[in-house]
């Protein structure tokens, strides 16, 4: 284990006003990941350290900005082995937490952890968010959505939106500068029911490399034809 990466992370709990017992949650995660990553290829980041930074503490960012201590409905679209969703679960128990990962061997280990780290009312989903988006149940249901997959901005939201309730909000992390994407992503959004409320550096020790939070707003409910077919909202994305 590298102290150096452990102290950063340690940090990271501070700077958020998390507690230090949070800790060993964690390290299981980590090890468990990493575990399972030599036989089901869950992630490219291998090194124990980046681990606890580019994934647990880059997850636990989204709470600079939403951090609400209370009972919420959280979904977290394409979430792989669990990023941002479940690091978000475990630094806030009260939380309801809604994971979609079509990757089968991916749920397998997510509930895995969910059981290993007793967690409560965390719902696994093996299948596709633009199918789900359009089942009662989930639709304009969730208070916060989130999605940390490499996709362009415009399929996220489009992605994303139809999941959020009137009111609730969609918190996307990003990296670097943006430019046409988001001048697309702000088009997209008067389509979708969505306004950009802020666009908010992350400023934990560790992740200051151009991170950057992007909180949208769902000011109405977003028309019923959305999200399209995967193939369609990636070809021909909304602008």
């Amino acid at each position: 284990m590298s102290e150096d990466f452990l102290s950063v992370f340690q940090s990271g709990l501070e700077q958020l006003g998390l507690p230090q017992s949070l800790e060993g949650a964690f390290l299981l995660y980590r090890q468990e990941l990493l575990d399972w990553n030599t036989r089901f290829n869950l992630t490219a980041i291998k090194d124990p350290g980046e681990v606890l930074i580019k994934h647990f503490l880059d997850s636990l960012s989204l709470l600079q900005i939403y951090d609400v201590q209370k009972e919420i409905r959280l979904l977290d679209i394409g979430t792989g082995p669990g990023f941002p969703g479940l690091p978000l679960k475990i630094a806030r128990p009260e939380w309801k937490v809604t994971l979609i990962e079509a990757t089968g061997k991916k749920t397998t280990f997510l509930q895995h952890m969910v059981d290993l780290l007793h967690l409560k009312d965390v719902e696994i989903i093996h299948g596709r968010a633009e199918d789900f988006a359009h089942k009662r149940g989930y639709r304009g249901n969730f208070d916060l959505v989130t999605a940390r997959a490499v996709s362009s901005l415009s399929a996220l939201l489009e992605c994303s939106a139809p999941f959020c309730r009137v009111g609730g909000a969609i918190v996307l992390p990003k990296k670097g500068e943006m430019g046409e994407e988001l001048l697309q992503g702000k088009g997209a959004a008067r389509l979708l029911g969505i306004r950009l409320k802020s666009d908010v550096p992350v400023t934990l020790n560790g992740l200051d490399d151009g991170r950057r939070l992007l909180y949208w707003e769902q000011y109405k409910a977003c028309p019923t034809q959305y999200p399209r077919s995967w193939a369609a909202l990636t070809k021909s994305p909304l602008v």
